[in-house]
């Protein structure tokens, strides 16, 4: 399902950065590698047109192609002044240096501020965790990148909850930047952050932005029990693709889930995706959602979810059919745990 009308998307504050974006961003991990120029272009277009102003990418994404892309469409336009621009960097392409390290750091904001046109990078990610880097280094290496105007607010990507804690020690102990934002998967069929990173995130006032938030097509409806997926869709040419992969997922609690969108969908009489966006979009601490697509007409149909507003029974219905397996200890060991403030707020 589409429409013709634009939807606003509205705008957010992330964290306590008072870094200003639209609710709905836009991932651009295909960008040169499943889309090519003009098509993207196309995207970029269709999402300011409907009021978006965060637009993701990375040095890895197509090996800089993504990033290339943008700048050339940014130079095109005049500017992305009035944009927020981020990306990411970590597993820079060659002949970059790969992890978190004041050289590899350093080489790779050079290199993505080169592709993108732009004198400074408004939320700079760190996209993994580098266990050979101390941490005091990593920050440091941002700090003085940020001193010298090359970026201007730091966020992180796929780190666990006890890795954000350490690197908060750290920034607090040093007087090192903090991270505004943090970007992990985060969905109906992968809800593991809620354990320990949202949390930790929510007592921080660290936004976050999470990535997958379809589950890699799954939560579309497009993908069967019955029927490996053939033809022109991500696990249709690799079925096997990362942490959404058909065997991975094609389990009795995907498809659970899937029946409770479904009948969320029927009530309201929109797609499968929007619910699951709207779903998303509800939860604590989440302030924009990374939209990715392949193709223009994707992702319009995606950017129509930003005006449904599910109700309280239909977000409930929605977190009981996706909820984590039970885990006793330590998360369910003392009597009153559901009644912490922050449990309650999970929903869970």
């Amino acid at each position: 399902m589409s429409t013709d009308k634009t939807t606003s998307l509205g705008q957010t504050i992330l964290g306590r950065g008072g870094l200003r974006v639209s609710r709905m961003g836009l991932g651009t991990m295909t960008f040169g590698v499943e889309t090519e120029a003009a098509e993207a272009h196309g995207q970029l277009d269709l999402f300011i047109e409907h009021g978006g102003t965060l637009i993701d990418t990375a040095d890895g994404y197509g090996a800089g192609a993504s990033e290339e892309i943008i700048g050339a469409w940014g130079k095109a336009r005049g500017g992305m002044d009035d944009l927020i621009i981020a990306t990411k960097g970590r597993f820079a392409p060659p002949p970059g240096s790969t992890g978190a390290s004041r050289r590899s750091l350093v080489r790779s904001i050079d290199a993505s501020l080169k592709r993108l046109q732009v004198e400074a990078i408004d939320l700079y990610y760190v996209h993994g965790w580098d266990k050979d880097t101390d941490i005091a280094d990593t920050l440091g290496a941002l700090g003085d990148l940020r001193a010298a105007g090359k970026l201007h607010h730091v966020g992180w990507s796929n780190l666990s909850a006890w890795q954000l804690q350490k690197l908060l020690a750290v920034a607090d102990r040093y007087n090192l930047p903090k991270p505004i934002a943090v970007q992990p998967q985060y969905n109906l069929l992968e809800r593991g952050i809620e354990l320990e990173l949202m949390p930790c995130c929510l007592e921080e006032g660290i936004a976050l932005v999470p990535w997958s938030p379809l589950g890699g097509g799954w939560l579309t409806g497009k993908y069967s029990a019955d029927a490996r997926p053939v033809g022109a869709t991500r696990l249709g040419e690799d079925p096997a693709r990362g942490v959404e992969a058909y065997d991975l997922r094609n389990t009795g609690r995907t498809h659970a889930v899937l029946k409770a969108v479904s009948g969320v969908a029927t009530e309201t009489g929109r797609p499968a995706a929007h619910v699951a966006l709207a779903w998303l979009a509800a939860r604590p601490g989440v302030s924009s959602i990374l939209l990715g697509a392949r193709t223009l007409v994707q992702l319009k149909d995606n950017l129509a979810a930003a005006d449904l507003t599910l109700t309280d029974r239909q977000i409930e219905n929605l977190t009981t059919a996706s909820a984590l397996p039970a885990l006793p200890y330590p998360y369910n060991f003392l009597q009153d745990w559901c009644d912490m403030k922050i449990w309650k707020r999970l929903g869970t």
